[in-house]
């Protein structure tokens, strides 16, 4: 199997024009206000969605640039392969982001807590359920020694190491 193909059931719309300026994850975008419109045909798929307060959201990354297996990412000055990190530039520029569902009007879901860039074509919803996507006891390798160093700027509510 050499391709796969995606079809967007929607297109998330955000207050991020471009890359420069737009959290790097959704906790750096809290409170950030946005929409995700699901295409007409896919409507149906909505019944029961507003029960749940978090979803999680999987899109295609438009805007990334090409990918390299090693890269530099900003929390830390040292090189890692790319599936140890969770840079945008990847392989299939897939992004996972769990925002807070406000409301469902139709269409239309209202969203917050977002780290995603306007005009992001969506693939697919799941609900955010803790008792199956949390996990007690976890390491995160590399990024044990800096994310004791992370703090959000009181400017724009972007992560910055201290």
């Amino acid at each position: 199997m050499n391709t796969i193909t995606f079809n967007p059931i929607g297109v998330i719309h955000s207050i991020f024009k471009q890359p420069e300026g737009t959290p790097i994850q959704p906790g750096a975008g809290q409170g950030v206000e946005g929409q995700v419109e699901v295409w007409p045909e896919y409507a149906d798929g909505l019944q029961g969605l507003a029960g749940f307060s978090h979803i999680i959201l999987l899109y295609h990354c438009h805007m990334a640039k090409p990918f390299t297996l090693k890269v530099t990412p900003f929390m830390d000055d040292q090189e890692h392969g790319l599936f140890a990190t969770r840079a945008p530039s990847r392989p299939n520029s897939i992004g996972l982001s769990i925002v807070h569902l406000v409301a469902i009007d139709g269409v239309m879901l209202h969203i917050q807590d977002m780290d995603i860039l306007d005009g992001t074509p969506l693939l697919d919803i799941k609900p955010y359920v803790p008792a199956f996507d949390q996990h007690q006891q976890v390491r995160i390798g590399w990024l044990e020694k800096r994310v004791g160093q992370l703090s959000k700027t009181k400017d724009d509510g972007r992560f910055v190491l201290d």
